[in-house]
């Protein structure tokens, strides 16, 4: 596959270390770190997790303690995603700028519409990773990806205002680029409209809403819970009469459940385990590939 050279792209290669170069940013996930290097390409940028790291739980290690101490602005997801270590930091950092309600804290999910919200769920250890809020996984429809950008782009023109034009022309030229890059990829995906798909959690849900796929069962039988004997057991019984586009793992799940899955169902459906992020968020075009790679995957599976 040709590469071309969007306009970020370009922006980034020919960045020089402006001002901006002393600014730090602690990112949560690895796509907000991508997002906030096209951005801000002089900053200084950390993430505290990688593609292969559930988000849900990671170690409050003291490195990502000294890294959200020495921060500027923390650029996370919110909804509850980092619920199980983010306050741990916050508290441990002892940074003024990076707590709830700081101008330095800004949670991407606080940009866009969630879907499945669920009030009053969650609050029971016996629940599983339920989020009241909705699914935090925003990252997966990249048409968020502008409205987040424009959210952060705003707070960052804030925290550095000597660098604001800067950072509202880079915006806007990612904008304009990303926009057309979604209606390429709606184009090519087209025939994954209304398949059904398996997956372990709702990782990939608004990329599911996005495409016109349907997510018609769970590995796990609560969100964030280990697949059980007796849960596949039922969803095999299901799924006999009709098998599934694909069965979906996350790069970061264990893919045993899903590979007996298929097993079972005769190989009549295909595993796929998708990268649940960017893998090598310091890339010019990280995010442009992540999406690449995952409708790749997916036309593959239909194609077989």
């Amino acid at each position: 596959m040709v590469r071309i050279l969007s306009n970020w792209t370009l922006l980034l290669a020919g960045a020089v270390c402006a001002p901006a170069s002393a600014f730090t940013v602690f990112a949560c996930e690895p796509e907000w770190a991508a997002l906030t290097r096209i951005l801000m390409p002089g900053a200084t940028i950390h993430a505290a997790t990688h593609s292969r790291q559930d988000p849900h739980h990671i170690e409050a290690r003291p490195a990502l303690i000294a890294q959200l101490r020495a921060a500027d602005l923390a650029v996370c997801t919110g909804a509850s995603l980092e619920a199980g270590w983010l306050p741990a930091l916050q508290q441990r950092a002892g940074n003024a700028k990076v707590q709830d309600g700081s101008q330095g804290m800004f949670y991407a999910a606080s940009q866009v519409e969630l879907i499945d919200a669920q009030p009053g769920a969650g609050g029971n250890p016996f629940a599983g990773d339920i989020h009241a809020e909705g699914n935090p996984h925003v990252h997966a429809d990249p048409r968020n990806l502008v409205k987040i950008s424009s959210g952060l782009a705003e707070r960052l023109q804030r925290l550095v205002p000597a660098e604001a034009q800067q950072i509202r022309q880079r915006q806007h030229q990612f904008a304009t680029a990303w926009n057309q890059r979604i209606s390429d990829w709606e184009r090519r995906a087209a025939p994954l409209r209304d398949k059904t798909v398996v997956a372990q959690h709702t990782t990939f849900g608004y990329l599911w809403k996005w495409l016109g796929l349907k997510q018609i069962a769970d590995l796990e039988p609560k969100p964030g819970m280990a697949p059980t004997p007796g849960h596949l057991q039922g969803l095999l019984s299901t799924l006999q009469a009709q098998p599934p586009l694909a069965i979906i793992t996350a790069d970061y799940q264990d893919p045993r459940a899903g590979r007996w899955l298929v097993g079972q169902l005769g190989n009549k459906a295909p595993l796929v385990t998708l990268p649940s992020t960017v893998e090598d968020e310091r890339a010019p075009d990280a995010l442009e590939q992540w999406y690449e790679q995952l409708l790749h995957s997916l036309l593959e599976a239909k194609a077989r």
